[in-house]
């Protein structure tokens, strides 16, 4: 029991190292959504994909870990969870304190982490909206109305108020 508890406590540990990584990753990726630098965001997506990855791998072993110390304790693996451990472990106060101390850290790790995210979706769904208030003003731009002239025929020489855009504009399906 005493060298499941060391892994646990260990994995842990681990797994808080690298949701400190993810978070160092999303809090960099404010400022590179904010100005638009897309090549830099890539960059910080492609690292934040490996350090998922090592978070995956971690959380495979932590419930390894814990579905083994549920069958030692010959309690039920699917309602233990790491609070129920820590107060299961008032005999072992060292022990207990170490997955108090990881517990919260990982807790605090993971509430920062999905404010920032949510930051950062923020940014990237106001960002999303503009370039499509862009295209749509555009779009209203290139088939404005024609001005009310006439010829001596009685024949419309009026110009598209949103002038001759085929040259050079944006085509989205290209």
């Amino acid at each position: 029991m005493a060298s499941l508890m060391e892994t646990l406590i260990q994995t842990l540990n681990e797994e808080a190292v690298v949701f400190e990584r993810l978070l160092a990753l999303s809090m960099k990726k404010t400022p590179v959504i904010i100005s638009q630098d897309l090549e830099e965001l890539q960059r910080i997506t492609d690292e934040e994909q490996d350090v998922v990855i090592k978070a995956n791998r971690l959380e495979k072993q932590r419930e390894v870990c814990m579905n083994d110390i549920a069958s030692v304790l010959n309690k039920d693996v699917q309602t233990m969870n790491l609070s129920s451990l820590i107060k299961m472990m008032d005999n072992r106060p060292d022990e207990q304190k170490q997955l108090a101390d990881v517990h919260d850290r990982l807790k605090t790790l993971t509430d920062r982490l999905k404010s920032t995210n949510a930051q950062n979706e923020a940014l990237i769904n106001n960002a999303l909206e503009l370039v499509q208030f862009d295209l749509n003003l555009l779009q209203a731009y290139k088939t404005a109305p024609e001005t009310a002239n006439y010829n001596r025929g009685a024949y419309s020489v009026g110009d598209s108020l949103g002038g001759n855009l085929n040259q050079g504009s944006f085509d989205a399906k290209q």
